[in-house]
């Protein structure tokens, strides 16, 4: 396995032939790459009449690169260096044990101790949620934190509390604080709650950032991840987005970025959304591609740019924070949580539209679809009508590609809703591993059967990405096309839900190309291999359209090739001759 960086100027001439190079087009033999650009696809006589460096595919499949439609890539990074509890699924006594191996191979000067990935549900030893005490037996000299898989929940010890200053259980907007039935603090802390945690963590540098977003991005290579829209400004509440802004930028400028990025900009405040706007939105879209820098150099916009304005709108389902339009079936006691009032999302959703920026909120309960659609309707149909289109909102000025993320608990009139906006669905199919182990449980048989209708989508002419939302999950791709053809759990024991809203091959492997370019205004400039298109693309090891569904998942990424530049090879396809 081998990691390359990119080194955007040292781009040769590349003749690509005797592959199944899969295009909107159908099926072609051969291409060529120039420049960081296909210059050539089509059959092999064709492509060898070019000269340059020629690779012999061997047969194997070939598509443009994936694009991962909305992600964590900076809070990856970071997880990356914390306790994995991802794989702790047995037991409590497990996790524990775990966390307590990871924390015997850090120095003595790391003063908290940060896990990230468990998920509750799958504990057998116990059927209850992660609390203080039992990362007490982790350690209770230093404050330990484990984050749930869904970023959602955070639990901590015992020292945790001392440190936070916490006796009783404080009121926070937007966010959830547990206690037992004598009122004592849990450590528990859900949704905004977790700011009272985070808080605590100190402000990364520049390069700590840089170093971070490295790391995540050559991991996403290994994936055939080539393009990114990620949330990164809200990863750490000490590190300013200019100080994310400006990492990305140093990083285009070494010619050390291996994914293209579209930053989701996450900004809870109108009062930060608009220096965002003055400060960063409007100087690149005016400037044409041109960074914010102390020297005011062009930067490659292809490779980092700032994307829609991402607001989060509830919690998860897993945690029984997304916030529901009825109680929890498993739960009476909640509805979950909201972060906003909907008079509030029109506001942050208007200024962003008056700057034509687009927005993307997170809505994963059907009470916030419900809210988060009446937000919409109130900014977008007034220019909707104003412009005499009833029909939808792709034409003209009105082509705004905002959206939902998630998009996962719906009743059958959101749809209708969302279409008659002609909003962007950005889905998650590799969720369904895990949620359909708990949908019904958690809404209903009624409210389930219309939820995760990825199918309804495209049949409606509603456009649709794919993406991971790591590091909830990882960004495997294959798996997320696997689950969405299936519709059933990785393992086959799960499923399948709702067979009729499956995917086909190609649909799935669209929403990770064609789909997510499509999301961020770049559907002209990649997401397919086409002659002028940037030359991002993955080889893989077996051809999807051929496997059996259920091995989909089981397909290695054999090389990772963005802007004609081989950033991750793993397989034996290799350069045969030069032609002169």
């Amino acid at each position: 396995m081998q990691h390359y960086q990119v080194r955007h100027w040292e781009v040769k001439m590349n003749i690509y032939k005797s592959g199944i190079v899969y295009t909107q087009n159908g099926i072609q033999q051969a291409f060529v790459t120039d420049g960081g650009r296909f210059v050539y696809v089509g059959d092999e006589e064709g492509a060898m009449a070019y000269e340059g460096n020629v690779i012999d595919l061997q047969g194997r499949f070939v598509c443009a690169g994936f694009n991962d439609s909305h992600m964590h890539l900076l809070n990856f990074g970071y997880t990356l260096c914390c306790a994995d509890l991802s794989k702790c699924t047995k037991s409590i006594s497990q996790l524990i044990e775990t966390f307590r191996l990871w924390k015997e191979e850090q120095s003595d000067e790391q003063q908290w101790l940060w896990g990230r990935g468990f998920n509750q549900d799958y504990f057998q030893d116990e059927h209850r949620m992660l609390n203080r005490y039992d990362l007490d037996k982790v350690d209770n000299t230093k404050p330990v934190v484990a984050v749930r898989a869904c970023g959602h929940i955070c639990v901590v010890n015992t020292k945790a509390l001392e440190v936070l200053g916490l006796k009783k259980q404080p009121q926070v907007e937007g966010g959830f604080v547990d206690v037992d039935s004598k009122g004592q603090l849990l450590g528990i802390f859900r949704d905004n709650a977790m700011r009272l945690v985070y808080n605590q963590m100190p402000a990364f540098s520049v390069k700590e950032v840089k170093d971070m977003l490295k790391q995540a991005a050559q991991t996403v290579n290994r994936y055939g991840v080539t393009s990114v829209q990620t949330d990164d400004f809200a990863a750490f509440p000490s590190t300013s987005w200019q100080t994310v802004v400006k990492a990305y930028e140093e990083l285009v400028k070494e010619n050390q970025l291996t994914v293209r990025v579209s930053e989701q900009c996450c900004l809870n405040k109108l009062e930060m959304i608009s220096e965002f706007i003055e400060q960063c939105w409007i100087p690149y879209q005016e400037n044409g591609n041109q960074a914010l820098n102390e020297k005011n150099e062009k930067a490659d916009c292809s490779w980092f740019k700032p994307g829609s304005l991402k607001i989060v709108g509830d919690g998860s389902l897993g945690a029984r924070t997304a916030y529901m339009l009825k109680r929890y079936n498993d739960d009476e006691t909640t509805k979950g949580i909201k972060m906003y009032e909907t008079e509030e999302l029109a506001a942050m959703i208007r200024l962003a539209r008056n700057n034509k920026m687009p927005v993307c909120i997170h809505a994963i309960g059907d009470g916030m679809m419900e809210m988060v659609l009446d937000a919409y309707e109130a900014v977008l149909l007034k220019k909707l009508q104003s412009n005499n289109e009833k029909e939808g909102c792709r034409r003209g000025s009105l082509d705004h590609r905002c959206g939902v993320v998630h998009c996962q608990i719906m009743r059958p009139e959101h749809y209708r809703r969302f279409q008659q906006l002609g909003l962007h669905a950005y889905i998650q199919s590799i969720f369904l591993d895990y949620d359909i182990r708990i949908v019904e449980q958690r809404v209903g048989k009624n409210v389930a059967k219309t939820s995760y209708n990825f199918k309804r989508f495209l049949d409606m002419g509603i456009s649709l990405s794919n993406g991971s939302d790591c590091p909830v999950e990882l960004p495997d791709v294959m798996k997320g096309i696997q689950c969405a053809v299936t519709r059933k759990s990785l393992d086959g024991v799960w499923g399948p839900y709702l067979p009729d809203q499956a995917l086909t091959v190609k649909e799935a492997l669209d929403s990770y190309t064609v789909g997510g370019a499509y999301a961020s205004f770049e559907e002209k400039q990649k997401g397919d291999i086409r002659e002028g298109m940037l030359a991002d693309f993955v080889i893989l090891g077996e051809n999807p359209f051929e496997v059996e569904s259920n091995a989909i998942s089981d397909i290695p990424v054999l090389e990772t090739w963005v802007n004609g530049t081989c950033v991750y090879k793993n397989g034996s396809v290799h350069v045969v001759k030069k032609k002169r």
